[in-house]
This record gives C-alpha cells, structure tokens and sequence, in this order.
C-alpha cells in the first residue's frame, strides 16, 4: 500500500509516448491520395517548383515512382502527377 501511494505521482510523470492526432485522409484534386499495391507509400514535404509552398511527394514501392501533389495554398493539393525526368517517369532502382 505504501509502496503503491509513493509510485503513484511518479508514474504520472513519466512519458506516455508520442501523442498524435486522428489520421485524415489527404484530398488531391477531386480524389483522395492513393498508393499503388503493395500499398508502401512513403510521403514527405519539400517545395518541388520553388513557389515556397511545400508540395506533397508519395513514393511508391511498386517500380520506385513517386507521385508529386503540388500545393495550391489553402491547404489544397493539385491532381498528382509522377515526377518525370526528360519526359519519362523516373524511377529509383530498387536495393533489394
């Protein structure tokens, strides 16, 4: 009992892990954002065209593309488009 009553503050106190909000589901256009099966996405922020606006970018595992939503501010995300190099889809070469 007395051992319960002096842990209990300090089992308050530790850390309860990371604290996250519930998931949303991202809008593109007039379409959610999607992932081609297998289904591995893997999407970060960074400003693609230099407007200062951080647009979306979502690899996929499925041939190394990555698909590129560009901010149109206002939280709004454009259609995504593949992100291409000299008019051709550029894939990243898979490690496996």
């Amino acid at each position: 009992m007395l051992t319960t009553f002096l842990l209990a503050p300090l089992l308050g106190a530790l850390p309860q892990g990371p604290q996250f909000e519930p998931p949303v589901r991202l809008k593109a256009g007039d379409d959610y954002v999607r992932v081609e099966k297998p289904g591995f996405a893997y999407p970060c922020w960074h400003d693609v065209d230099g407007d200062g606006n951080k647009d979306l970018i979502v690899g996929q595992f499925n041939k190394g593309k990555m698909k590129v939503y560009k901010n149109q501010g206002s939280g709004k995300l454009a259609g995504g488009e593949w992100l291409q190099v000299e008019g051709a889809i550029a894939e990243v070469p898979d490690v496996w």
